[in-house]
């Protein structure tokens, strides 16, 4: 029998392409973006991010024609990434003051935002007050004791969603768990303090009770989870009718669907969530005789995660015999505290040298004066060499977001790629920007 020699078809990657053995990242290689742009480096996918959110609005419109998607900002938030989910048709949630005028300033109309946070200031509330968002998500009795005081120190109102939690516990990280019965985020369905919420927000005559909203956590890879959530949500909301009087307005599910970190992580199929979802909605909605709400999904990470990449360059290299290797990159945990924070894993590649076969098993470290600055541990690949361009994917959510200055290094920029071209959307810091803040001392 004939054999034929075995093709190598090269590293897996996550994102892009290859061409001549160098990672291409929406037509343009990765070495032209580190040498126009520096690295570390924030690329995004400006087509695959479009295409999911036109493939969410499909989805929603497909199996609920009477909904609205709205972008998690918090995720990844800069005015070019609002202008973009505003330019396709999605709505915004907010949780600051600092995200409310990114929002803004990008041009997504007022109407089209949703105010979050389980700890909002007066000043805060203020400011959406003064912008008029469309909706204030209610976390708790002191967002109610706020918005009384500071709705009638204005003269104006406000639409609200109370914010409920329906005791669903994903199976995701502790961190990420925001829907169960112990979280700092809502109203408890099941020890009825959503019930008495409702009640309070019925007495404070300026607010104007349009629905409710849950989010159960994030990176969720099962659609059961989300079934249960409107199950629970759906049986509030009979309650609110048959109790109350009170007929949904909004049913805002929330978001917290999951990407793929590594390559062979299952990929969770977003239409078929969503057919679920819409099929527990109607059906509760039509035993309980409920006209059907208005349906809101959020997605953040599933809209930006895998489309993003970090580039890095490889500098010192330690090898400790019978132990590891650790290769150390120009980036870290003040650009990524994911792994640090719960231990997120990552893929990578030696962006120029896609076509060698992976010679080392090495621990990819960053640069901050912490031995936990670990960005991935038994990374396989071509034995790496200082000067090497690193690309690590599935960088695009919850990266340039909770970056800081941990030893005072300035944040990376971001570049948003498609068609064979770069664009820069965030400027790099530098030294001067860090300092800027600082008052001299006498």
């Amino acid at each position: 029998m004939e054999t034929r020699p075995r093709v190598d078809a090269g590293p897996e990657l996550l994102l892009g392409e290859a061409r001549a053995g160098k990672l291409v990242l929406g037509g343009v290689p990765a070495q032209r973006l580190a040498a126009e742009f520096g690295t570390p480096l924030y690329v995004l996918d400006e087509d695959r991010v479009r295409e999911r959110c036109r493939a969410y609005i499909r989805a929603l419109h497909r199996h609920y024609p009477h909904g609205q998607v709205v972008y998690a900002s918090k995720a990844f938030c800069c005015m070019a990434m609002c202008r973009l989910a505003h330019e396709e048709g999605l709505y915004l949630d907010v949780v600051s003051s600092g995200e409310l005028a990114t929002a803004l300033r990008a041009g997504v109309p007022p109407a089209h935002l949703l105010v979050h946070g389980n700890n909002k200031t007066a000043g805060e509330i203020r400011d959406a007050l003064r912008a008029g968002v469309g909706r204030i998500v209610v976390d708790n009795f002191y967002d109610l004791e706020l918005l009384e005081a500071l709705t009638r120190e204005t003269g104006g109102s406000a639409d609200v969603l109370l914010r409920l939690t329906p005791g669903i516990e994903p199976h995701t990280h502790e961190a990420i768990r925001t829907g169960g019965v112990d979280s700092k985020f809502g109203f408890g369905i099941l020890g009825g303090t959503a019930r008495e919420a409702v009640g309070r927000s019925r007495e404070i005559p300026t607010l104007r009770l349009r629905g409710i909203h849950c989010h159960i956590g994030s990176q969720i890879l099962d659609r059961a989870p989300f079934v249960q959530a409107a199950e629970a949500m759906m049986e509030f909301a009979a309650w609110m009718a048959r109790d109350q009087g009170i007929a949904l307005e909004d049913l805002d599910l929330g978001g917290g669907a999951g990407v793929r970190y590594l390559p062979d992580d299952p990929v969770l199929e977003i239409d078929e969530v969503i057919g679920a979802v819409a099929d527990v909605v109607r059906q509760r909605a039509r035993a309980a005789g409920l006209p059907l709400p208005r349906l809101l999904i959020e997605p953040g990470r599933s809209i930006v995660g895998d489309a993003g990449a970090t580039l890095y360059t490889v500098g010192s290299i330690k090898s400790i015999p019978g132990i590891r290797t650790y290769v150390a990159v120009d980036g870290g945990m003040y650009e990524n505290p994911r792994p640090a924070l719960y231990q997120a894993r990552y893929h990578s590649v030696l962006a120029d040298r896609l076509d060698e076969a992976p010679a080392a098993t090495v621990t990819i470290a960053g640069r901050c004066c912490e031995s936990g600055d670990v960005l991935i541990r038994d990374a396989r690949l071509p034995a790496p060499r200082p000067g090497d361009l690193l690309a690590v994917f599935s960088t695009g959510a919850y990266n340039y977001s909770m970056a800081g200055n941990y030893n005072r290094y300035p944040r990376p920029a971001v570049v948003f790629v498609g068609g064979g071209r770069a664009r820069l959307a965030v400027v790099r810091e530098t030294v001067d920007d860090v300092l800027a803040r600082d008052v001299p001392p006498a």
